[in-house]
């Protein structure tokens, strides 16, 4: 499916309001939502039993000319099988009409999208981690979501109400007067709409195509570097100087201790049981709506904390620099793992990326495994080990003493000068530097087979000694107009040399 273009001059973005809606309309609400479920379901298991069918009719003998033929899931061929079956099929036929047929074209539209990313991941043409075979979904576990494309989708001209094709109108919770305003003077065009439960609400995001002004940040000139991290949730350092100190909100641990009581309360109570088909009580409904809301209210304070911080950087900015951080790897660790969840590292740099576009700046990503931390902003020195636990940078090679994450501040906003001075040794990555025990090389351990030749099955083993493999990385710094840059500039198997060495 050909993906949607914008307009020059429009952007597509999403304008989200939380809903009011009555008794009849939240049962609708979520009746349309299970048929997109029942819709994704169908389709799975549709495509799949041709699978499977041709693959115990293979296991019988049967030539390859006469097996099942392979049933396609792009969406207009679900959408045509759906259509014939929908009438016949006792799972469908004596509720299928209550609902609007973009409700199906929902679970549809997701089950294409889900054999195609299984496909392109099999043949290895998808990033990320392997794909598997389409699974059903439960009605326990799956989320509450249908999108809406075609019919009545409308703002209405009291702007607190919006109109859903087989809703009508439903009241929302907050004015709709920003995008109301532009859909009345021409600026704006509403692409789709999706209603979502979650939080404990009713939301509907309204996809829109918005005509945006060029812009340009405040200090078009000046490139920041920013450091995340946990007692402080962000350290910025620009080229003119300027270190400024962003203080981490903490707002789960704030009300940690509350919801530890809450949660106890909940578990005082009797609460549904599913294998025993046990209901939960009066009493643990309240409790466990209680608990949830205090979820809720940590999950909206944090996301307004990290849009106030992106807006006030990408707007401020021309041009950005930030770690390449893993942050799945780091949230294995169970010491930091609640801490590093509720930064919210991610989010912050996926925001900084689509802001910076807006505010017509530019993101730089440097590489995961530049030492900034390690490396002397002064001279350029690359240490050894630097612990997580020593938070003030001591030089060995000048008398520079600083905070670590000012340090590494700098030298990540020091990563974008060499695409106009290209001097000084932190600026430029191609420049000499003492780096005691290689600390600028990435090294793991490799165990050697227990089943390799040479050694006995009767528990004789050679030395205890393993293999490291040691990468020299020697990163190439790039800066290309105004999308998001990776400053490591290598390809895999380029700029590394590789050696072996046993391990005394």
């Amino acid at each position: 499916m050909k993906r949607f273009e914008p307009r020059p001059g429009f952007v597509v973005q999403a304008y989200r309001y939380a809903l009011d809606p009555n008794v009849g309309q939240e049962h609708a609400l979520r009746s349309h939502c299970g048929a997109a479920r029942a819709a994704y379901n169908w389709a799975v298991s549709w495509v799949s039993a041709s699978w499977s069918q041709r693959k115990a009719e293979q296991s019988y003998g049967i030539a390859e000319a006469e097996l099942t033929d392979w049933r396609r899931w792009s969406l207009p061929a679900l959408r045509k099988a759906f259509n014939q079956v929908k009438h016949t099929d006792p799972r469908f036929a004596s509720w299928w009409a209550e609902n609007s047929k973009e409700a199906y074209s929902t679970g549809l539209a997701n089950a294409a999208t889900a054999f195609d990313n299984y496909a392109t991941s099999k043949r290895g043409r998808r990033k990320g981690t392997r794909m598997g075979l389409p699974r059903r979904k439960s009605k326990h576990t799956a989320p509450l979501t249908c999108r809406f494309t075609t019919g009545t989708i409308r703002v209405d001209a009291d702007r607190r109400h919006v109109t859903l094709p087989r809703l009508g109108a439903i009241r929302t919770h907050e004015s709709t007067r920003k995008l109301a305003r532009r859909l009345e003077n021409g600026t704006a065009r509403v692409l789709s709409a999706t209603v979502r439960y979650v939080r404990g609400r009713w939301f509907v995001s309204f996809q829109v195509e918005v005509e945006r002004e060029p812009t340009r940040p405040a200090r078009p000139d000046v490139t920041v570097g920013v450091d995340l991290g946990v007692t402080t949730l962000a350290v910025t350092a620009d080229s003119d100087g300027e270190i400024r100190y962003l203080p981490n909100p903490k707002h789960y641990d704030t009300n940690l201790e509350r919801l530890r009581r809450l949660s106890r309360r909940v578990s005082r109570r009797r609460g549904p049981d599913r294998r025993t088909g046990q209901k939960p009580s009066t009493r643990w409904r309240k409790a466990n709506a209680e608990r949830n809301r205090v979820h809720h209210r940590v999950a909206n304070l944090r996301t307004d904390a990290v849009h106030k911080l992106t807006t006030s950087i990408a707007t401020e900015y021309g041009a950005m620099v930030v770690e390449d951080l893993n942050v799945a790897g780091m949230l294995r660790n169970r010491r930091l793992a609640r801490k590093i969840a509720d930064a919210g590292f991610g989010e912050i740099r996926r925001q900084l990326t689509y802001k910076s576009e807006w505010s017509g700046g530019a993101v730089h990503v440097a590489d995961r495994w530049f030492p900034s931390s390690k490396t002397c902003s002064g001279c350029g020195a690359v240490k050894a080990k630097l612990p997580l636990h020593v938070r003030v940078f001591t030089c060995d090679e000048c008398p520079l003493v600083l905070d670590r994450d000012v340090n590494a501040a700098r030298n990540l906003a020091a990563l974008t000068l060499h695409c106009t001075t290209g001097s000084g040794v932190a600026a430029d990555l191609g420049a000499s530097a003492p780096k005691p025990r290689g600390a600028d090389r990435k090294t793991r351990a490799t165990a050697g087979s227990r089943k390799a030749a040479g050694e006995r099955a009767g528990g004789e083993t050679r030395n205890r000694g393993q293999k490291r493999e040691t990468v020299i990385r020697t990163p190439q710094p790039s800066c290309r107009g105004d999308t998001v840059t990776d400053l490591s500039g290598r390809k895999p198997g380029n700029a590394e040399i590789r050696r072996e060495s046993k391990q005394r």
